[in-house]
């Protein structure tokens, strides 16, 4: 007991050092900074990349920077208007012709026109050449056609289409970019032989040359230690009094090394809000009051968790991309159901979520109106995951190590982002539930940029544990077409990437495939919801991911913020240009 005592008592002086240091740091002082009006916030990593259509991957500047021809209201989810201000659908739902806005800059100055959009989706989205997570999603009907995009006048755009399709309007929200600036780049190439446009800002471009429509442009960029977003002089948008927006000067975002370290900078004043995982979520409830703060709940969250498998047989220089011992055990549908029957789910809730969470069933998100609540998904079973593995042939040798049919011991590495403490916890979990069954599961969190390049690139991986974020909208082409481009428990190559041979789609991939067709193109939701609750029962029957908590939506807000209307699909700050900061009182000061 005396040990415990000056355990915790060393542990308090700690974090009491590690506070009154984080104060100390010159990033993001405890004192009142010489500009109050702004916001401080935190990212665990560093941005990819500061090109709209090449980014794949979270944190991204996009949400600041960028705006496309609508946008969704997280609150009502309707469609509102953003660049266009109002937009015409034909009665034969093949037609729509959006029309800008009057007087519509770019950051530098120059007219957003016509030849922007046009620029956008006919030279970069939907360019062969130019891999990007957005092109799949134009993909229109069964021959998976794109829309014809023409300019009408200097203010009018039309889209054709060849058939109804219901998400045609969630295709008017991607970022429009600078004609003008990035025109050449698709003409020219680097030194690579490729398209200059793919190597056209990076991070290492200079912020002034990053030509923004959004309410913020890029002011500097300090790798590893921040990202400063300023106003943009030439937004659009104005409040109901006709003043100019966004009301908040300066954004900053902190990049840190980890979610602990997020918490110890805003205990410490040093940031304005900060997502609340469930382990902190009893600390902050406490400081509230004292913090100055409030924590929204929102609910479930959108998105999945889930464990997958690497099902892809092809081979990459005439060598097996998984090895084909292991990928035997992937693909053998019963070891896939035994894995997800031996994860316990309710104690990921309970130990790892502090309650605040509940057990994802299907790829739709949970507050989504297509979520199937009537598929139970894998209820933790231990009994019945070791009698799927038995009659596969699978039994314990005389030290309780698991042997496949031919004696191979089961073994395969997992991997997930490393500074992602939850996903960090399930891992070591999902390691203690499996080695019940007898297997040895290689848990290891990797920097995020060598796990893409592990899921996108080299396709080198044998299970993971990652996430998607999700929306009202099912349609999931990049997914869920057996060529998109994060399809990954069996990808294909993508754009100038080396080829593979002997990938095999199955049967059900093919079929999950046909039914996301066959929902794109139904307008009427319940019919749509037919679709995709079929689509949904064969996701939970074939286990390609094994899903697993879907956490509630938490966030922590600094009070002096007017204006949060907190959403758990667009966070706290999803109207960040409305948003403004109460002036401080000398007290406070």
């Amino acid at each position: 007991m005396e040990l415990q005592n000056l355990v915790t008592i060393i542990y308090k002086r700690s974090l009491t050092f590690i506070l009154v240091f984080l104060c100390l740091f010159p990033l993001t002082s405890c004192a009142t900074t010489s500009n109050p009006n702004q916001a401080v916030f935190s990212w665990i990593s560093d941005p990819k990349t500061f090109n709209a259509v090449l980014n794949s991957s979270s944190p991204s500047i996009f949400a600041y920077t960028y705006e496309g021809l609508i946008t969704e209201n997280p609150i009502t989810g309707v469609k509102e208007p953003a660049l266009a201000d109002s937009w015409e659908v034909s009665d034969d739902k093949l037609r729509i012709v959006f029309t800008l806005r009057e007087g519509l800059k770019w950051s530098d100055g120059q007219p957003i026109t016509a030849d922007d959009v046009v620029f956008s989706y006919n030279d970069l989205y939907l360019n062969e050449k130019i891999p990007n997570n957005y092109r799949d999603s134009f993909r229109v009907g069964r021959k998976g056609t794109f829309p014809e995009i023409i300019k009408l006048d200097n203010r009018r755009i039309e889209f054709k289409i060849t058939e109804p399709f219901a998400p045609f309007l969630d295709n008017a929200s991607v970022p429009i970019l600078p004609a003008h600036i990035l025109q050449p780049t698709i003409t020219q190439k680097g030194s690579d032989g490729n398209l200059a446009f793919l190597s056209t800002w990076g991070t290492d471009t200079p912020p002034e040359k990053i030509i923004v429509n959004g309410p913020y442009k890029l002011k500097s960029y300090t790798t590893s230690q921040r990202v400063i977003f300023e106003r943009n002089p030439y937004y659009w948008k104005k409040d109901k009094e006709g003043n100019q927006l966004p009301n908040i000067d300066q954004i900053i975002f902190a990049i840190v090394e980890s979610t602990d370290t997020s918490l110890l900078q805003f205990r410490s004043g040093s940031l304005d809000s900060i997502s609340v995982t469930p382990e902190y979520f009893s600390l902050l409830k406490r400081e509230e009051d004292r913090g100055n703060f409030t924590i929204h709940n929102g609910g479930p969250a959108y998105g999945t968790t889930f464990i997958s498998f690497n099902l892809n047989k092809g081979k990459r220089d005439g060598k097996p991309l998984v090895d084909p011992i292991k990928s035997a055990w992937f693909n053998n549908l019963k070891f896939r159901k035994a894995v997800a029957y031996a994860i316990d789910r309710p104690r990921i809730i309970n130990n790892i979520y502090r309650g605040l969470g509940a057990p994802q069933n299907t790829q739709i998100s949970v507050q989504a109106p297509y979520y199937d609540k009537s598929i139970k998904g894998y209820e933790y079973n231990l009994e019945k995951a070791k009698e799927l593995l038995k009659k596969e042939g699978f039994k314990l040798n005389g030290t309780g190590e698991l042997l496949d049919q031919k004696g191979n011991r089961v073994q395969f590495s997992l991997i997930t982002n490393a500074g992602n403490k939850i996903r960090e916890a399930m891992g070591a979990q999902i390691k203690e539930d499996l080695r019940k069954l007898g297997m040895q599961v290689d848990f290891s969190p990797l920097a995020f940029n060598v796990l893409v390049d592990k899921l996108s690139n080299s396709l080198d991986w044998e299970a993971h544990i990652i996430g998607f974020t999700g929306g009202n909208e099912p349609h999931a082409p990049n997914i869920w077409y057996t060529d998109g481009n994060l399809h990954m428990f069996n990808q294909k190559p993508q754009a100038g990437q080396k080829p593979i041979t002997g990938r095999v789609v199955t049967d059900w991939e093919k079929e999950i495939e046909q039914l996301y067709l066959e929902g794109a193109q139904e307008l009427e939701r319940e019919k749509r919801k037919e679709i995709y609750s079929k689509a949904q029962q064969l996701v939970s029957e074939y286990v390609p991911f094994i899903y697993l908590v879907n956490p509630y939506s938490l966030a922590a807000v600094r009070n002096r913020f007017e204006g949060i209307e907190y959403s758990p699909l667009g966070g706290a700050f999803w109207n960040i240009e409305k948003i403004s900061v109460e002036e401080l009182s000398a007290e406070e000061t």
